[in-house]
């Protein structure tokens, strides 16, 4: 069995949910959780939580957003093909399972997500929650994708990794650069750091390259 560990925001989707929230319920620039994360004085979870905690409307209203993410429109056919060539696939994400389940649900694909748990409150936004009973647990990010991509390396035979964020370094340099997808802060970080990698367009285009070898 070969194993296909892949980040949801900005790597399924087009668009990070966080970068969209921000947008419609734009926070203090000098109260910005995610430049005091990038600063290193609150976890990538702790900013995630606050973002969405600000969110105020009705579900509806949220779900626009959620939908403005736009999920790679060839996901279904992807993953299908991928699967019936003996591929299993994994999202690994430092976000929150309620919209990743929303949006898989709505393209019809079903696939194992490790990922935080959350409710939506119109009061209250998004309540982010951080899953202890995940076998991948880390009070950082909520999942450790650096121990979902172990764990595969384990288990099977090959493994790539998809991601573009700043959690998805650790996970990218798992695995062998000829199976390692990304695109935006961790495209950089790769780069600067002299590794190799396959630039990712749009997320059918890893399984397109998978299919090939």
């Amino acid at each position: 069995m070969n194993t296909l560990v892949t980040d949801f925001d900005g790597t399924l989707t087009r668009q990070d949910f966080y970068d969209l929230v921000r947008r419609r319920w734009p926070v203090d620039p000098q109260d910005d959780p995610w430049q005091h994360y990038v600063a290193g004085r609150i976890t990538h979870f702790q900013a995630l939580k606050e973002i969405f905690a600000r969110i105020r409307g009705s579900e509806s209203d949220l779900l626009e957003e959620v939908d403005a993410m736009e999920l790679d429109p060839d996901l279904p056919e992807a993953v299908n093909a991928l699967q019936a060539a003996g591929w299993e696939i994994i999202v690994a994400s430092a976000g929150c399972e309620w919209y990743i389940r929303y949006l898989l649900s709505k393209a019809g694909v079903q696939l194992k997500v490790f990922a935080n748990p959350g409710v939506f409150d119109p009061a209250a936004g998004l309540q982010m929650s951080l899953p202890p009973e995940s076998p991948f647990f880390t009070p950082h990010t909520g999942v450790n994708k650096g121990a979902v991509v172990r764990d595969a390396l384990a288990r099977s035979e090959k493994v790539a990794f998809a991601g573009d964020g700043r959690p998805d370094l650790e996970s990218a340099l798992l695995v062998p650069s000829n199976w390692r997808f990304a695109r935006g802060w961790l495209a950089g970080a790769l780069r600067e750091q002299g590794q190799e990698y396959i630039p990712l367009e749009g997320w059918a285009q890893v399984a397109r390259h998978l299919l090939s070898c």
